[in-house]
């Protein structure tokens, strides 16, 4: 089995708190390599994901690697959540653009990834090791597929270390990616994101926004079993573990579950793997 890693998101509430100490606390017994913390952009989110990040460390011991982005924010608060970050025992990062917080009209003094991931070698040298985004579908933004990936090498150029991917359903699309950037001369490890599937509706949801594809025989089948929970939930694992195979086997280094910070859905996959 490949090393794996999680995902969660920053807790805001008492019950979400419960929830993300519940999560942990299960998924802990499959000895993630480490898990990210996602970033509360803008205002009173903002200190949500170093809380997080110490208290995953402290109370559930896992290695955590917050996300830090950069759009929207001032040198000066990124290089303060830096020095947090270093004090608190993060050796991990996981470096994005990220979104322009809500109301905020005007981007930040770094307006991209790669100025983000330059920003963070001038500030700390090689403390960190960078984990930047891959998209091998293409990021929705992008002009793209080729400009894409000129994106994602000059992140590399940057500084990164290594890259976690977008969630997708379709293997083919991660080999292809990693042959594109080999061609070009990157050979820093690129890990699928695997997203399992609990509740179809909100993946369709989450998949238009992020340009990532449910193949078609994969959507009609969900559709097919209708309301039954039981018959989707176990469709979901065993599509989502028979990816997860086919990788391992073509040579991914490792595997990334975004949570959702729930448990179920990950084990139901990481046991079928087992």
């Amino acid at each position: 089995m490949v090393p794996i890693s999680f995902e969660f998101y920053p807790p805001k509430t008492d019950e979400q708190r419960a929830q993300l100490d519940k999560t942990a606390a299960r998924l802990k017994a499959k000895a993630p390599e480490y898990v990210s913390v996602t970033f509360g952009a803008g205002g009173s989110t903002l200190s949500h994901t170093p809380e997080a990040v110490q208290r995953l460390h402290s109370e559930h011991g896992f290695q955590a690697a917050p996300h830090i982005t950069c759009m929207g924010g001032s040198r000066e608060e990124i290089r303060s959540l830096l020095k947090l970050y270093r004090a608190l025992g993060a050796r991990r990062l996981v470096a994005l653009r990220g979104d322009l917080p809500s109301g905020m009209v005007k981007a930040g003094e770094l307006r991209y990834a790669e100025e983000l991931v330059s920003f963070i070698r001038e500030e700390t040298g090689e403390h960190f090791h960078i984990e930047v985004a891959a998209y091998p579908e293409t990021h929705p933004q992008a002009r793209d597929a080729l400009s894409d990936l000129d994106h994602f090498v000059r992140k590399v150029r940057a500084g990164a270390n290594g890259a976690i991917t977008q969630y997708f359903y379709n293997a083919d699309a991660y080999f292809r990616f990693i042959d594109d950037l080999r061609a070009r001369g990157v050979d820093i490890p690129v890990v699928p994101g695997v997203m399992p599937i609990a509740n179809f509706s909100q993946i369709r949801r989450f998949s238009e926004l992020c340009g990532a594809e449910i193949p078609r025989w994969m959507a009609q089948r969900m559709q097919a079993f209708g309301d039954d929970v039981h018959s989707i939930r176990e469709f979901a694992a065993d599509a989502v573990a028979h990816l997860c195979r086919r990788l391992i086997e073509g040579g991914a280094p490792g595997l990334h579950f975004y949570t959702l910070n729930l448990s179920r859905p990950t084990l139901s996959v990481l046991d079928r793997l087992a």
